[in-house]
């Protein structure tokens, strides 16, 4: 698993005991296994799913996963920005701002390039996050978002 796979299922595992929640972890290495590996989840009792990061394999089957979450009505989050991950049916998607960080990536290789050492360089963390919410989802699940979480989204989908 990506290491910020990592990171936010140890996140989601603290944040679910102190909810008192069961978090279960899955996976799909394949295609063909996500529709599977979304039923184990609804086998083991999950009302929603989280998808703890959107890099390769999960960014490219992004809309399977959206679909096959929709067929067992399991409200989807990605720990992703937003970038059409509402609009193509996810109920939230929360995540660094990728034209954040590729500004600020700019600025390294303009730094590098000037002469500095990248191993002089601090590693910094993102600092602009983007929230997402999709209210057909939120309808068609029959979830009301609340309103403090609607006026702090960058996206609405209606």
């Amino acid at each position: 698993a990506a290491p910020d796979a990592i990171a936010v299922m140890v996140a989601a595992r603290d944040a679910g005991r102190e909810l008192r929640l069961n978090i279960q972890q899955i996976e799909a290495r394949q295609p063909d296994e996500i529709d599977g590996a979304v039923s184990q989840a609804v086998a083991q009792g999950a009302t929603a799913l989280l998808v703890s990061t959107i890099e390769g394999f999960l960014f490219g089957n992004r809309i399977r996963i959206i679909e096959a979450a929709a067929r067992y009505r399991l409200a989807t989050v990605f720990a992703a920005p937003p970038f059409g991950l509402a609009s193509a049916g996810a109920l939230l998607a929360y995540g660094a701002s990728s034209p954040d960080m590729h500004r600020r990536a700019a600025g390294y290789v303009d730094k590098i390039l000037k002469g500095a050492r990248p191993g002089d360089l601090p590693v910094q963390q993102p600092t602009k996050f983007e929230l997402g919410v999709n209210l057909r989802t939120a309808k068609a699940l029959g979830l009301a978002i609340p309103e403090s979480i609607l006026v702090r989204a960058d996206e609405v989908i209606e």
